[in-house]
């Protein structure tokens, strides 16, 4: 990023323009930058699947799916990635970042969870537009799902069960969510399996 203020904050503005220019994506909270580090293949493959099985319920709906390169705009000091984001009814947003998610999904891994599941949450909670976080485990099978109609009470969900999208009047197997994952309750679903 260029022009760093003198205390290395640096303004929307600065953030936003050196996103377009950066190779690197970065989050941004209150004034400060933070490189995100590259995701697994896991990672990778769980974000895909649930991409693909929402794109496919929302065709032809005002709806849209969008992936890790769209940023959600929290607040005047927060800029996040989310892995998945769900959209309805933004024409008129900005090109690069939402500020109206309808469902914001997350997939953990070791170095994010903790913000993941405490900062973001807490952040994302305040958003009007939103209707469900969810939160998938990359490492092993566990879905967490928060809604807004239940107070952002926690759901779990694991092989076996299928989410239920109450926003979105969908339900996905959470086997469908990890297909392909290599972890070891996947490994020993499958070999239930055959």
């Amino acid at each position: 990023m260029s022009a760093v203020l003198k205390d290395d904050r640096i303004t929307i503005d600065e953030y936003l323009q050196g996103e377009l220019d950066s190779e690197i994506k970065h989050e941004y909270i209150d004034g400060y930058v933070y490189a995100m580090a590259g995701a697994s293949r896991n990672h990778d493959r769980i974000s895909k699947n649930i991409d693909r099985k929402l794109a496919a319920h929302l065709d032809d709906t005002p709806c849209e799916v969008f992936g890790q390169d769209i940023k959600v705009y929290v607040t005047d000091a927060k800029f996040f990635y989310p892995d998945v984001i769900v959209v309805c009814d933004d024409k008129e947003g900005d090109t690069y970042y939402t500020d109206k998610p309808f469902i914001i999904i997350e997939v953990l891994s070791h170095s994010t969870q903790r913000k993941d599941r405490t900062l973001k949450r807490l952040a994302y909670q305040t958003l009007a537009s939103l209707r469900e976080y969810i939160l998938i485990e990359q490492d092993f099978v566990e879905v967490e799902v928060c809604r807004r109609s239940l107070g952002w009470k926690s759901e779990h969900y694991f092989l076996g069960d299928a989410i239920f999208f109450e926003s979105l009047d969908l339900k996905v197997p959470v086997s469908e969510i990890y297909s392909r994952v290599d972890n070891e309750d996947m490994q020993a679903f499958l070999q239930r399996k055959t």
